[in-house]
């Protein structure tokens, strides 16, 4: 049965690595709809795009841009998604709430494994999908070897819907092979139609028995006439293509040069025919609206400046009007985007992409609606950091406007978090890598005029002991009056790794009051923070095994300060070590790169426990590996430089470790101020 065709205004995402282009698909597409009149460029920095601060500093997207317009009286909003795998977690948001994802690459086999992690993250969801290769008038390779090499990470069947004409070693034009029409590319205006040259004849009869045999698959109507070597109508495939694409079962391919405006119109056309509406949005985030009330998806939140916090939503549902409330919150001004310029309207109908106004209470992932108290359940999981840097103020003054801020940025960027780290007290920034968190620090700067400094975390190291030891512990202090006197003896010994600290009483007979008890134990714990190497103490027993108190003399601060002495004086004596956290990570790599990532483990001190093929990802593996903490802060770093910045891994704290020879040494006198502390 053919899908339903799409009614309403629709949303397209533009996804894809970092210069693959999507940016400037994105101003050739406004160009091409009459949104703009003249396109912009990264180079001369007038995109509609890319326009903050950040973005512009790195020529990069560092945000989705959004952009409303119209393709022959449809109404289309398109989303640039930042190509950056760091920046992936907008990727994600967008890509639910959008009718089809547009995956912009570029022309080199190479690279085609750049585009792996977004085309398996689009086929598992089954969202709708059209590969465009862009830069196609300077190809590295032949367009064959292209297409074969995206064929090999795409988990869905790739359906080709060009053929290139060549002349010399240039592409010049294409032939559609469902209207078997060929065009000549002009640069920055429209395609001529021509007569499909003889050469190119041959192999677009191939890849268009091709592309029959591989739609076949999923349609039984067209199999049988295949079979019977009836040769379908051009409305036909068609409407086969459309069927297919629609339910996310395949991925149409199309090919061009943004920048030069080469098949920018194909393009248009196939997604004003083929890509579906709002409604297949709804079904894929599992969410209906009760009684028919107005019903919308929140994607992204942005605090801009002089207008305030702004909610993008993609309404699924019904109608929204400026002043209703949605989920218990005003709506404040409904508009329109076209990049950063912000168009109001006075209500929005499914099928939009808008920003509600000031709804402050309202979080990114959140579904609205007048009743409330809906979900989305196949909302995108927040992506776990892989990479922190200790931040504070560069003025002290500021640190408490710079907890707002950070709230703020986090509440824009989910994927980012904060928070003190409880072992070493700094205030950690977590993220996706590096450059996550310099474009961070940077919107702390450039939005809330807040200097902030990112400095390497320091790491959680511990102490603890390989011997026991008994020590006796007296304070004794007269000064006129009352003095003070406690007197222990403690036993001090090393428990197996992962216990912690155990306290125990042996005293019979009162020779210490059982007031005082919690005292000694309470002085025990002070003196761990800080042991014999200066760091916390764990894994050790003590047991107070005798003492003497004075009936006026003695109190809990002479007991305390007893118990302080036996354990400054015993410690040093029980063979302290230095224990190094150590990580367990689990890192995910296309194979070719698997041996990368054994020699990349192996210089950090690392320890593999094996490697297998990754479930459910065809031509990937997993390296399971234990690191110590100080190798893995720029970890994340070079296993993307290693891996064409597609490899990653996830990690959990697995055991503390003894750490001892030059390299301890080290660390010992630098964290008791002999030295800068080496990690």
């Amino acid at each position: 049965m053919a899908t339903k065709d799409p009614s309403g205004p629709r949303c397209a995402a533009l996804v894809g690595p970092y210069l693959s282009g999507k940016t400037s698909l994105l101003e050739s597409i406004l160009a091409a709809t009459g949104a703009v009149r003249r396109k912009g460029t990264m180079k001369d920095a007038n995109t509609i795009g890319d326009a903050s601060e950040e973005a512009r500093a790195r020529q990069m997207s560092t945000e989705p841009n959004i952009a409303s317009t119209a393709y022959l009286d449809d109404p289309w909003t398109f989303v640039d998604c930042p190509g950056s795998i760091e920046l992936m977690q907008d990727t994600h948001n967008v890509c639910m709430i959008a009718d089809v994802a547009v995956v912009v690459c570029e022309p080199e086999a190479s690279k085609a494994i750049t585009v792996d992690p977004v085309l398996r993250y689009l086929a598992e969801r089954k969202i709708p999908t059209i590969l465009f290769v862009n830069k196609m008038d300077a190809a590295a390779g032949s367009a064959q070897e292209i297409f074969e090499a995206l064929r090999e990470v795409s988990d869905r069947p790739l359906m080709l819907r060009e053929v290139p004409i060549v002349t010399g070693e240039a592409i010049t034009g294409h032939v559609d092979l469902v209207s078997e029409r060929a065009f000549k590319w002009n640069e920055n205006e429209a395609s001529d139609p021509i007569e499909l040259p003889a050469g190119v004849k041959p192999l677009e009869q191939a890849e268009r028995a091709k592309l029959l045999e591989s739609l076949a698959d999923f349609d039984d109507t067209l199999l049988e006439k295949l079979l019977e070597d009836q040769v379908p109508s051009r409305d036909e495939i068609y409407r086969y293509l459309t069927d297919s694409l629609q339910k996310g079962e395949i991925v149409s391919v199309f090919f061009g040069s943004a920048e030069r405006d080469n098949g920018i119109t194909r393009l248009l056309k196939a997604l004003r025919h083929e890509a579906p509406g709002v409604e297949g949005v709804r079904a894929r985030l599992g969410v209906a609206a009760p009684k028919a009330e107005p019903l919308a998806q929140v994607f992204k939140t942005i605090h801009a400046p002089q207008i305030g916090k702004l909610s993008f939503v993609r309404v699924l549902a019904g109608e929204v009007k400026d002043g209703m409330s949605l989920s218990g919150v005003r709506v404040s001004g409904i508009l329109a985007a076209l990049g950063q310029k912000h168009d109001k309207r006075g209500k929005a109908v499914a099928g939009d992409t808008v920003s509600f106004g000031r709804m402050d209470e309202i979080a990114t992932g959140m579904v609205l609606s007048e009743s409330g108290g809906l979900a989305a359940g196949n909302w995108p999981e927040i992506l776990k950091p892989v990479f922190s840097l200790a931040i504070h103020a560069e003025d002290r003054g500021d640190e408490v406007k710079l907890s707002g801020a950070l709230s703020k940025t986090v509440d824009e960027d989910p994927s980012l978090s904060y928070g003190p780290n409880p072992d070493t007290g700094e205030l950690l920034l977590w993220g996706q890598g590096e450059m996550h968190l310099l474009i961070a620090l940077d919107r702390l700067k450039n939005r809330y005029k807040l200097a902030v400094r990112g400095t390497r975390p320091h790491v959680a190291y511990k102490e603890t002991i390989r011997k026991p030891v008994s020590q006796h512990g007296r304070h004794k202090k007269q000064s006129g009056g009352h003095g003070q006197f406690g007197d222990v003896h403690l036993d001090i010994k090393p428990l197996p790794r992962g216990t912690g600290f155990n306290f125990n009483d042996s005293i019979s007979g009162g020779v210490v009051p059982k007031q005082y008890i919690p005292a000694v134990e309470s002085g025990v714990k002070d003196y761990m923070a800080h042991g014999p190497l200066g760091f916390p103490v764990v894994d050790i027993a003590v047991t107070l095994t005798d003492g003497q108190y004075h009936t006026v003399d003695s109190s809990e601060m002479a007991f305390k300060q007893a118990a302080q002495l036996a354990m400054r004086e015993g410690m040093p004596k029980c063979n302290p070590i230095l224990l190094e956290p150590i990580y367990q990570a689990r890192i995910s790599v296309p194979s070719e790169f698997t041996s990368k990532v054994q020699r990349l483990v192996s210089a950090r001190r690392g320890q593999i426990l094996g490697f297998d093929a990754k479930a459910g990802w065809k031509g990937w593996d997993e390296v399971m590996v234990q690191l110590p903490q100080s190798e893995m802060h720029d970890l994340i770093i070079d296993l993307r430089s290693q891996t064409l910045g597609v490899g990653t891994y996830d990690w959990s704290f697995d055991h503390l470790q003894e750490f001892s020879g030059k390299d301890a040494d080290k660390i010992v006198a630098a964290h008791n101020g002999a030295a800068p502390q080496a990690t």
